[in-house]
């Protein structure tokens, strides 16, 4: 019964990311008519060998309309990203009721040890259920190492003292 739901579920999904995804092709198509400006207001800018106010405020107004349908089509893209963040965990959840479900026939027993291979597959697959992280443009998060708060082990100078 849960899988049908789920079934259900990821074809709306499914649907939603179609729709999603000619939204940024709309989107890409509006704001070409800008970028081609642009390229246009820079050839004739190297024509006159100069940069004249009249230009320079063009120029300024199409790289800001540029920036914000850029911004328009990142967030669309941004939601496509979690639609499909949101597909794959219903897939993975899926698989895992199924497995628990007996659906799949594993007619060996499970072995103790196991391959390299059979490792890496398993890596494959749990790294694929990850969501991707992509940031907001704007000031990017420190870089510094971790700083504990407080030492794990209060009395490891006196230890050393002390041997």
């Amino acid at each position: 019964m849960a899988l049908v739901s789920a079934d259900s579920r990821i074809a709306e999904l499914l649907t939603e990311l179609h729709q999603l995804i000619k939204q940024t092709q709309e989107e890409r198509s509006r704001s070409e008519h800008n970028l081609v400006n642009i390229q246009k207001t820079h050839e004739r800018m190297q024509t006159e060998n100069k940069i004249s106010p009249y230009y320079r405020t063009k120029l300024r107004g199409l790289y800001t309309t540029a920036k914000t349908d850029a911004e328009a089509e990142c967030n669309i893209l941004r939601k496509a990203l979690d639609k499909i963040a949101e597909i794959k965990s219903l897939l993975e959840e899926r698989r895992i009721a199924a497995k628990i479900a007996g659906l799949y026939n594993d007619s060996e027993p499970p072995r103790k040890t196991m391959r390299r291979g059979v490792l890496m597959t398993l890596l494959q697959q749990s790294a694929m259920t990850l969501p991707l992280w992509i940031g907001k443009p704007g000031p990017h998060p420190s870089v510094e190492p971790f700083q504990p708060q407080g030492t794990m082990w209060p009395n490891l100078e006196t230890r050393w003292l002390l041997g």
